[in-house]
Formats: structure tokens, sequence, C-alpha cells
């Protein structure tokens, strides 16, 4: 066979005497390979994360601060048409990324959402006698209340992604 299948059986493979090729270290020289620790697991963010009176505390203060939202963007979203409406929707966008940012979990971008989403339908549904309501019949109207629960959705499906460990990059290569 001759020097290109060395004793390892790999084409300038270092053997280790029991016939399995041994792989080099960029500048190991001779130093026998030492095993790599395995790395330590991450801590998991999702449903498993721990309740703790912090946790829920965080939790009631994203509920009212949805809510908050909510009135402060149905007010805005009317007054100043494209605008207000755009930043209607980036401050629910900021309020769901940085609750399950600020959490680290999927509850974190759902439950200011859920506050958002609830106030948003009672402010809705809200009509005074005299035929008033918050809501016009318009489409800024309507992409308010489209533009928000999708926003929400987004901000949760990346929190989830986030919380699983799915890694960031390009899918399939």
């Amino acid at each position: 066979m001759g020097k290109a299948a060395g004793k390892g059986g790999a084409a300038g493979g270092k053997g280790n005497g029991s016939g399995a090729p041994q792989r080099s270290r960029a500048g190991g020289g001779a130093s026998a390979a030492r095993p790599v620790p395995p790395a330590p697991p991450r801590p998991a963010a999702g449903p498993s994360a721990p309740v703790t009176p912090g946790r829920i505390g965080l939790y009631v203060l994203l509920l009212v601060t949805g809510v908050l939202v909510a009135v402060a963007g149905t007010l805005v979203q009317a007054a100043w048409f494209p605008g207000g409406l755009l930043l209607a929707l980036a401050a629910a966008a900021g309020l769901f990324h940085g609750g399950a940012t600020a959490t680290g979990t999927l509850a974190g971008a759902l439950i200011p959402g859920a506050g958002w989403l609830v106030a948003v339908f009672i402010l809705l549904s809200q009509v005074r006698p005299e035929g008033d309501f918050l809501f016009g019949a318009g489409t800024s109207s309507y992409l308010f209340l489209a533009g928000g629960l999708a926003v929400a959705v987004i901000c949760a499906t990346v929190a989830q992604r986030r919380a699983v460990g799915v890694p960031h990059g390009r899918v399939g290569g």
C-alpha cells in the first residue's frame, strides 16, 4: 500500500495504537488531544421558568402597561392618521418585544398582548347613548386592530423561537 495510507488508515493521520485516526490540532505539535468538555446547558426560559413573586409582579406590570398602550394607541391612531397609526403600532411592538426580552419567556410577549387585546375590544364595543365611540369606522381603526394583532403574534413567535433555542441564521444552509 505504501506510505499514503498510514497506520490509522487515513492519509497523513497519526495513529493512536488502536487503529483509529487521530486528528491533529492547529499548533498542537506532539501534545496529546484533550477532550473538550461539553458546554453547560442553557437555563430553560420557556414554560419551565421559575415563578417567583418578582416575575409575577413583572407580568402584572406588563399587563397594565399593555392596557395603557392600547388606550393611548386608540387615541393617537385616529388623531394623526398615517403617523399616529405607525406610532401606536410601534409602541405596541416595543412593549411586546420588550416584555419578551425582559422576562426571557414567551409569556413576556403574550401577557401585554392579552392586555392590549382586551382593552382594544372593550374600547371597541363601548358605544355611548349619543352614538359616540372611540373607534371610527375607517381604515385606520381596522389597520390598528389587525396590525396590533399581527405585531403581537410576531413578537410571541420570535420569543418562542428564542426560548426553544432555535439557532439564528439561514434556513437550509
